[in-house]
């Protein structure tokens, strides 16, 4: 029975730690037509390389992102499933609910071995971790020169990949992610 207790708690302990290499604060999830699925996430501040235009861990009290990527279902032939959809241009705003002081931030493409390719940005929040934030999502399509369509997609989807689109989310509470760290 002691041998149990203590393998219990080496199993309690092993993932209660790992999990906070991959703790991430889901915000919103959306989806918009042709099938691009949107998740919105506050996550563990991480260094970012080229350190030159991104700020470090220091600074930084969130990894702000946007997933974005084909659905599973429901996508246009030869789309491939899951895939990252490239080229967007998506921008957030993050109003301290409290203060009124606000953080705008472009988010670029990263990749890394948690999430993949995805849209993000190290921010420091305008205010302390533990304010409320209210936090808007800009998408945009990729500007025609970043992308060309084919006769056969614009014919049935136009000549646009999707509608620009904002999503705003309310009373958002970083302060767990922000006092979080991956080592």
């Amino acid at each position: 029975m002691k041998a149990l207790k203590i393998l219990f708690f080496f199993y309690i302990l092993f993932f209660s730690s790992s999990n906070i290499l991959s703790q991430e604060l889901i915000i919103g999830e959306e989806r918009i037509e042709p099938g691009i699925v949107l998740i919105f996430e506050g996550a563990v501040k991480d260094v970012v390389i080229p350190k030159s235009n991104n700020l470090s861990v220091e600074e930084t009290n969130v990894h702000i992102e946007a997933r974005v990527n084909w659905d599973s279902l429901n996508i246009p032939e030869g789309t491939p499933a899951g895939g990252f959809v490239p080229f967007l241009k998506i921008s957030s705003v993050i109003l301290n609910q409290s203060t009124g002081l606000k953080t705008f931030v472009d988010l670029t493409p990263h990749i890394n071995l948690i999430d993949n390719f995805h849209y993000a940005r190290n921010i420091a929040l305008p205010g302390k971790v533990d304010d409320l934030y209210t936090v808007e999502f800009k998408i945009n399509p990729p500007h025609v020169y970043d992308l060309a369509f084919h006769k056969d997609w614009a014919e049935k989807f136009g000549k646009d990949l999707f509608k620009g689109k904002s999503y705003t989310y309310e009373d958002v509470d970083f302060e767990e992610i922000a006092k979080a760290n991956r080592e």
